[in-house]
């Protein structure tokens, strides 16, 4: 007779599972407080955090802000759909995409990822796209997302040479990451190939629709809707910079005493990270040009927050870390991986086609690698020139 039944089963799921949470949650802490100490462990928390609040969270929301009011501009005045019409001719040739798709690339880059969901669930713009092209649009999406902020603040932190080097990497790997999910998209699905994701829709002429409303107050309703947009974006990534650059940090640098003692202040931890990291250096040095092992901690914590990656950034700075080629690198993997393991899932759940998250992960994952490389070894060629 058997005695396991899916209510015991579920039932013994729901013991084990918080056992499992609570031993890794001791284990991880017990440790990092056996290190540090209790009170040194929670006043670097506390402090790291509220530096992260101040020195940087707020600076980015400036971005924000800033970029989304010049974001609305363009889109209220017809820049992006200029631009779209100049990229269109690339679309097809690099990324397997219809024209149109250059007006999903350009929003991106000036808001987020989430912008070319709204996009791809548009009957007048999908109307345009086979299905396998239509799902492809996560991983071409997210890898222009938030890109616009990630160039502007390396800049105004010194390094625009490396941003812009960064941007040609990033768009490498976009390349990659679209033209991997097609396949594999194809690969399982072949009758994608010749299937439209939408029936035709009747065209709209959007200037008739258009308001007619003087430039002043297009342009002032423009900047303060672009302004409030850029203000919610900034307060969207105080979570994820707050709570995973601090978890990143106080597993990258080590403490801040002349003697190794442990001060309780912000930016200390257990070198967990970069210890590891050095046991490959060797590879990251050779990849992405690497000299520090705490560097890897940018890419790893870019999985789940570009914003949060923003975060290390000063730190990084203020310890040496930092040139160019790191600028670049950073650049290119933080454009093109924009926290995609916290998005690709819903952005695909949205579209109807969660069965190919796993496709999905696994090509930007390949993307984001090659933008990294590719930006690296681009400076270096732009170095000896």
């Amino acid at each position: 007779m058997n005695l396991i039944t899916p209510m015991n089963t579920n039932k013994l799921k729901r013991l084990i599972e918080p056992l499992i949470f609570l031993t890794i949650f001791f284990c991880v802490f017990g440790v990092i407080g056996n290190r540090m100490g209790l009170s040194n462990m929670l006043n670097t928390i506390m402090q790291t955090s509220y530096r992260l609040l101040l020195d940087t969270v707020f600076f980015l929301m400036g971005i924000t802000v800033l970029s989304g009011a010049l974001g609305k501009l363009l889109v209220e005045f017809g820049v992006v759909r200029m631009l779209e019409k100049i990229l269109r001719p690339l679309m097809k040739p690099l990324f397997g995409l219809p024209g149109v798709a250059a007006l999903g690339a350009v929003l991106t880059f000036l808001s987020d990822n989430p912008a070319i969901i709204a996009l791809a669930k548009d009957k007048q713009f999908g109307q345009y796209f086979k299905k396998y092209q239509l799902i492809s649009l996560t991983n071409f999406g997210t890898a222009f997302g938030m890109g616009l902020i990630v160039v502007v603040y390396m800049t105004s932190l010194g390094f625009g040479k490396g941003a812009l080097v960064g941007l040609l990497g990033a768009v490498v790997g976009s390349i990659v990451s679209t033209r991997l999910m097609q396949r594999f998209t194809l690969k399982s699905h072949p009758e994608y190939l010749n299937l439209p994701a939408y029936e035709k829709q009747v065209e709209v002429d959007e200037d008739e629709c258009h308001k007619k409303e003087s430039t002043f107050i297009r342009a002032l309703n423009a900047i303060l809707d672009g302004g409030k947009s850029g203000v919610d974006l900034g307060l969207a990534i105080i979570p994820g910079v707050l709570v995973i650059s601090t978890a990143v940090m106080m597993m990258t640098f080590g403490p801040s005493g002349e003697d190794g003692q442990y001060m309780g202040v912000a930016y200390e931890g257990v070198p967990v990270l970069p210890y590891l990291a050095d046991k490959i250096n060797v590879l990251f040095d050779w990849l992405f040009g690497f000299q520090f092992p705490e560097l890897v901690s940018f890419p790893i914590t870019a999985l789940g927050a570009v914003g949060a990656a923003l975060g290390l950034l000063p730190e990084f700075i203020a310890r040496g870390f930092v040139d160019n080629n790191v600028i670049a690198v950073f650049t290119a993997i933080g454009m093109c991986w924009s926290g995609y393991l916290s998005t690709h899932t819903a952005m695909l759940d949205s579209l109807g086609y969660r069965r190919l998250t796993g496709k999905a992960i696994g090509a930007h994952t390949i993307g984001g690698l090659c933008a990294g490389i590719v930006a690296h070894w681009a400076f270096v060629l732009l170095s000896l020139i």
